[in-house]
């Protein structure tokens, strides 16, 4: 008797060191963007109680295991079936209302006339071919009068995440506490509601939208070797940068700041530089990009040989996972490598 007592004290002891910790995972991988208590930021603000009681546990699982690609939620594959649970359950807690459930039951509608209606109603908030709003949810990147950005609805993760129920319930309810009304303040009827569900679900048959596409990223570090000495070529980087249309703001030892003075390792220095026109479209875009702002070009000695390197754009387009970034980073990509290029000639 006393060993199954044991058994079953070790079998408890065994549970707590392995129980998933929701708010913890939550802190970790969600509140960056959506919130520590989940009133949003960059991401929607998961607590608003009418978003609570229009989505199911199953369509916030799929959400978080497949994110919203080129729409700044990235996919959460990597978490396990538990810990996503988890991080639901957590999310749950911050509403005590009735919680809705879906079943994945098709809803018939006339696809062409719901885009008709799409276009009417829908369109000017969550765009013409259901892209979606521009810019995150920070208030420098959106417009001011939108609490949130309309989600993008020709989305994959959308589409796998949101079942015909779900959409047409949204429609019918509306979202209290953002731009989307009711459909019935519209004047929609319920054919009409299950017609826009039927356009909305077309978006599975047609081409990936542009606002879901994610760059080809390559290296995460661009670099090229200078045939010329550390000093020459930090000269050269900064003689390139002004006929870059680029402002050159300062040049400093790599690790200044971090050793006493006089200490700094000379083998390696960095160059500052910005393009203000573009440092204010980047910032207007996504907010985030000020993390790796102004433009660097960081020039080391090593084994005899001196380098230019450079963080890659493109590949930060693709950890932020927002299409609108791509084409901007693609630029500023082609910028750094024209800057060396000329560097080392």
């Amino acid at each position: 008797m006393r060993r199954l007592a044991a058994l079953f004290v070790l079998m408890s002891l065994n549970f707590h060191v392995h129980a998933v910790d929701g708010p913890k995972l939550y802190s970790q991988n969600c509140a960056g963007c959506h919130g520590e208590k989940g009133d949003g930021g960059i991401g929607i603000p998961l607590s608003l109680p009418s978003f609570q009681a229009s989505v199911d546990d199953e369509y916030l699982k799929k959400t978080i295991l497949h994110g919203r690609s080129g729409r700044v939620m990235p996919s959460f594959s990597y978490l396990a079936k538990e810990e996503i649970d988890a991080i639901v359950k957590h999310m749950r807690s911050w509403y005590s209302g009735s919680l809705p459930h879906f079943t994945s039951k098709q809803v018939s509608g006339n696809a062409m006339q719901g885009e008709k209606l799409f276009a009417k109603h829908c369109a000017s908030c969550h765009g013409p071919m259901g892209e979606g709003g521009h810019g995150t949810g920070v208030t420098f990147s959106r417009p001011r009068d939108l609490p949130i950005m309309p989600p993008a609805l020709h989305n994959p993760g959308f589409l796998t995440a949101a079942t015909d129920e779900l959409i047409k319930a949204t429609l019918v309810n509306g979202r209290k506490g953002t731009p989307m009304v009711a459909a019935s303040n519209l004047g929609l009827k319920d054919k009409d509601v299950n017609d826009i569900v039927a356009y909305v679900r077309s978006f599975e048959k047609k081409p990936l939208s542009n606002s879901a596409k994610l760059i080809e990223t390559g290296e995460a570090v661009i670099s090229m070797e200078s045939p010329y000495d550390l000093k020459t070529t930090v000269d050269n980087v900064k003689r390139s940068v002004a006929s870059s249309n680029f402002v050159f703001i300062r040049e400093q030892a790599l690790n200044a700041g971090l050793v006493a003075e006089g200490l700094e390792n000379t083998k390696q220095h960095i160059v500052y530089f910005c393009n203000f026109n573009l440092l204010n479209q980047a910032l207007a875009t996504d907010p985030r990009v000020g993390l790796f702002l102004p433009c660097r070009i960081t020039v080391v000695e090593q084994g005899g040989k001196v380098f230019m390197m450079a963080v890659n754009p493109k590949r930060l387009s693709r950890i932020f996972n927002n299409s609108e970034l791509n084409e901007m980073c693609d630029e500023v990509t082609k910028m750094y490598i024209s800057v060396m290029e000329e560097a080392a000639l």
